[in-house]
């Protein structure tokens, strides 16, 4: 909060994240079994992967297309019950950040912003599909960036985004 004696000073910007807009850009839902998906006892088997991709928007890269893919395969022993496959996108834009400071923001908090959203709808698809609503337990994207970033230093690969 700024007073008026503080008017001849001006803090430096803290660099925002602004979501310009969010969307379901793909989802698949395969029911393996049909109606025949009531009445057992056994749990099924979940595996479930999660994937972050990123694109600049704009001849100038003024924005940034940020795809959290999340996929799931349910299975009861061998028999497979469904699949999902759902990417949930947004873009966003970085306001008065620094470029160190862009790629964690696009590798972490554009998909934690994003999660939630893609967490109700693999949650409502699988209701749909006769199936309780799959809850997915939340993420934590920071393990996954930092992952990511040292398998890329020992292969000695471009940084991400790049």
């Amino acid at each position: 909060m700024s007073t008026p004696s503080d008017a001849g000073q001006n803090p430096p910007e803290s660099p925002q994240l602004r979501v310009l807009s969010q969307y379901v850009k793909e989802l698949s839902f395969r029911n393996a079994l049909g109606a025949s998906t009531q009445g057992h006892e056994q749990q099924p088997l979940i595996d479930m992967g999660v994937e972050v991709k990123s694109r600049p928007i704009g001849e100038r890269g003024e924005a940034t297309e940020v795809d959290l893919c999340l996929s799931v395969q349910a299975r009861r022993g061998d028999d497979p019950l469904f699949s999902v496959e759902l990417v949930y996108s947004g873009l966003f834009q970085f306001v008065n950040a620094h470029p160190d400071q862009i790629e964690p923001m696009v590798w972490i908090e554009c998909p934690r912003l994003l999660f939630p959203f893609a967490r109700a709808i693999m949650a409502e698809i699988t209701r749909e599909g006769g199936y309780p609503p799959l809850m997915i337990n939340p993420i934590d994207f920071t393990p996954l960036y930092y992952a990511e970033l040292k398998d890329r230093q020992e292969r000695g690969a471009a940084p991400l985004g790049g």
